[in-house]
């Protein structure tokens, strides 16, 4: 980590002077730890990946869980609809579902005589994608618009998603029977893809010494409304974040682009989502600058799952991130200049 006295060299130099030893208002700070606690009491010993889920929200953008069955994936996002507020619906993607099932479409209304629209399960501030990749392509392909422009087209009309709109997907690793991969332009509208992992001895002890009496996501309560969460997300998004480190984002992406064992880069999406999400990890931590520990932290997250290797590299065991470890370990970390511009 960077000692403080170096840290503080990554702020702005025209921060006013009242925000530049501050922290975010008490308020938001104590909200934001309200709800992720009670995340972390519904699932336990995963404080980390709630904390990534978090900053990935925060910053605007949509999260992957893909890991094996069984691990608390469904039970997360849950869980976090549940402390977030607003309207919350859940997919269960099978492989019969149609487009149609997902944004919704026209249905005959006996009463009306007539046709009329039915929205469907994408309307909504929290989406669940319940094992995403169990869907065809066509379905999958369904949320293409919703994950970026915020809006679902039918029929010919384009209608606006409600704000905020979060979409959280599990899927399992693709060994699994019954799976199709998703393509390359929809893993690049996920923010982030995490792992949730198994839990530890001594966690799992705890959860079945809870047994039936452990607490269930729909027994939280919400700790805020939608009006707020879009207010934290603008807060986030306005971190500073130095000169040097937009230019130490695009090298490590422009590196990628041209990497021996990729035949696919990070995209300038990707360029995007990093920065960020680094932003939202700092206003996580409490801060209003990005620190480079913040880029490096949130690098694998946000890049990995966008890299396509090449055969060749993949059949000598090397993997997307085992390449981007490579570039990040072979690329410098700038020093702030102190002429750092601000970002909002």
């Amino acid at each position: 980590m960077i000692p403080k006295q170096s840290a503080e060299e990554w702020q702005a130099d025209d921060f006013p002077v009242e925000k530049q030893q501050d922290s975010w208002p008490e308020a938001a700070s104590q909200l934001l730890r309200l709800m992720m606690a009670r995340v972390n009491s519904v699932l336990l010993g995963k404080s980390e990946v709630v904390e990534r889920v978090f900053a990935a929200l925060l910053a605007g953008g949509h999260v992957l869980l893909e890991d094996v069955p069984g691990v608390g994936k469904t039970l997360l996002v849950r869980a976090i609809a549940r402390v977030i507020g607003g309207e919350f619906r859940r997919i269960q993607f099978t492989s019969d579902m149609l487009p149609a099932d997902v944004i919704g479409g026209l249905v005959w209304d006996g009463k009306r005589g007539d046709l009329v629209f039915r929205q469907g399960p994408l309307m909504a501030n929290v989406v669940l994608a319940d094992e995403i990749n169990r869907t065809p392509p066509r379905t999958q392909s369904a949320l293409l618009e919703a994950m970026e422009e915020r809006s679902v087209t039918a029929d010919g009309e384009t209608m606006r998603l409600p704000q905020p709109f979060m979409l959280l997907a599990t899927q399992n690793p693709l060994r699994d029977d019954g799976t199709y991969p998703l393509p390359e332009a929809q893993l690049d509208r996920f923010m982030m893809r995490l792992t949730v992992g198994y839990p530890s001895a001594e966690d799992e002890i705890a959860m079945l010494e809870g047994g039936g009496h452990r607490l269930q996501p729909e027994q939280l309560r919400p700790v805020i409304i939608p009006e707020e969460w879009l207010r934290m997300q603008r807060d986030a998004q306005s971190v500073h974040v130095h000169s040097a480190l937009l230019a130490y984002a695009v090298q490590i992406v422009g590196t990628t682009r041209t990497a021996a064992e990729l035949t696919l880069g990070a995209s300038p999406r990707a360029t995007r989502d990093w920065v960020r999400a680094a932003q939202a990890t700092a206003y996580v931590d409490g801060r209003r600058f990005v620190l480079p520990d913040d880029m490096k932290e949130t690098a694998e997250e946000v890049l990995a799952h966008r890299l396509v290797m090449r055969d060749a590299a993949a059949a000598e065991g090397i993997t997307a991130a085992d390449v981007l470890r490579r570039i990040l370990a072979s690329t410098p970390v700038p020093a702030p200049s102190g002429e750092g511009d601000r970002r909002r």
